[in-house]
Formats: structure tokens, C-alpha cells, sequence
């Protein structure tokens, strides 16, 4: 499992060298206004990987299944920067439509991380895990969307293809969306891990 831990950090160091090149060159810019197939493409294709990987690989099944949740779901703090999308839009930016959405969303997703990562992340509130993490995705795929139809919908508004803003939907969605799975993959096999061994691997991962 160590081998696992030592190679995602580059594959994600590269997927994120792969989406800034790319919309530097355009790769991903709607300016046809029609459906972002690019931007969709680059959004799902990383989810898919992830998904036969998960299944074709036990043992790197093993290895997420095997990370702290607490940590995972910390991590979705980062996305308080979502008041950035709110600035941008005061700044007339970004259009409000993708703005007060996806801004608001990732700003109560971020304020509410460490308390679900400190209190729920445990057997004992499985559900409430879980709901909480569905709740995260709700709103990436909201933004997904948006992005994706926003030459559709809103003429003009071909600028969630393009550097910074296109990073949204090529990188940043996809890897908080991974993320909420991951723990979604661990909350259900829960019921399957003894309360005392449980406690016993929390402990372990912590040290």
C-alpha cells in the first residue's frame, strides 16, 4: 500500500500540470457557447480512472479505504475559498448565476469540514457522515454544471473555460469530489469494523 501512497502525489501534481497547460492553450475555452464538451471531459475523466482503479485494484482499494477520514474531510476546509467567487462577482468577474451558487456552497461546505471531520467522522454517526458528504457533492456537481452549460444559458459567459476559473472544473471539483467518495467508500464499510478496532486504527493513523 506504501507503493500506492508514493505515486498519487505525483499523479496529482501531474493532473494539475495538465489542466493549467491546457487552459493556457485554450484547450478547454467554450468560445462557440455551446456545450463545454472539453471542460466535461476533463471533469469526468478523472472520476472514471478512480472508479476502475477502486475496482480492478484491491489493493489500492485497501490503501483509501485505509486513510484517516477526519484528515480527508478536513482537507474540504480549503474550500472556504469560495468568498473568492463572491468577490469576483462584485467584481462583475464571474456572472452571479455560477457566483452566489457555487461561492455560498463551498463557503458552508468549508465552515462545517472540521466540525463533521472531528465529530462525525466515527462509526457511531455514520449517517450523519455520509449526508454530510453528499451535501459536498451536491453542490460541486452544481458548479460543474453551470460551468459546463454556461455557454447555453448565458452567452458570454465563456470565461469558467478559460485560466483562472477554468482550474475549477478541470481540477479542483474533481479532486474534492474524490475526496467526499473516498469517505463515502469508508462510512459504508463501518459497519463491518468492531468499535474496538476502529478505535484502535483512529488511534494508529494519528500518531
Amino acid at each position: 500500500m506504501k507503493n500506492h501512497g508514493k505515486l498519487i502525489v505525483p499523479l496529482i501534481g501531474a493532473w494539475f500540470l495538465f489542466a493549467s497547460l491546457g487552459s493556457a492553450n485554450n484547450l478547454f475555452r467554450n468560445a462557440s457557447e455551446l456545450f463545454g464538451v472539453a471542460i466535461a471531459s476533463a471533469a469526468v475523466i478523472p472520476l472514471v480512472i478512480l472508479a476502475v482503479w477502486f475496482a480492478s485494484s484491491a489493493s489500492f482499494r485497501e490503501y483509501l479505504l485505509s486513510l484517516n477520514p477526519a484528515s480527508i474531510t478536513l482537507f474540504q476546509t480549503l474550500r472556504l475559498l469560495g468568498f473568492t467567487f463572491l468577490v469576483s462577482e462584485a467584481r462583475r468577474i464571474l456572472p452571479a448565476f455560477f457566483a452566489w451558487p457555487a461561492g455560498y456552497g463551498d463557503m458552508l461546505t468549508g465552515a462545517t469540514a472540521t466540525y463533521v471531520a472531528l465529530k462525525f467522522a466515527q462509526p457511531a454517526h455514520r449517517s450523519a457522515f455520509i449526508a454530510w458528504q453528499f451535501l459536498g457533492i451536491t453542490d460541486l456537481v452544481l458548479a460543474v454544471g453551470i460551468g459546463t452549460t454556461a455557454g447555453l444559458t448565458h452567452p458570454g459567459a465563456s470565461m469558467l473555460t478559460v485560466l483562472p476559473f477554468s482550474l475549477i472544473p478541470t481540477f479542483m471539483v474533481p479532486l474534492f469530489l474524490m475526496l467526499h467518495v473516498i469517505c463515502i467508500a469508508q462510512a459504508r464499510a463501518w459497519k463491518h469494523v468492531p468499535s474496538t478496532a476502529w478505535q484502535g486504527r483512529t488511534a494508529s493513523m494519528s500518531v
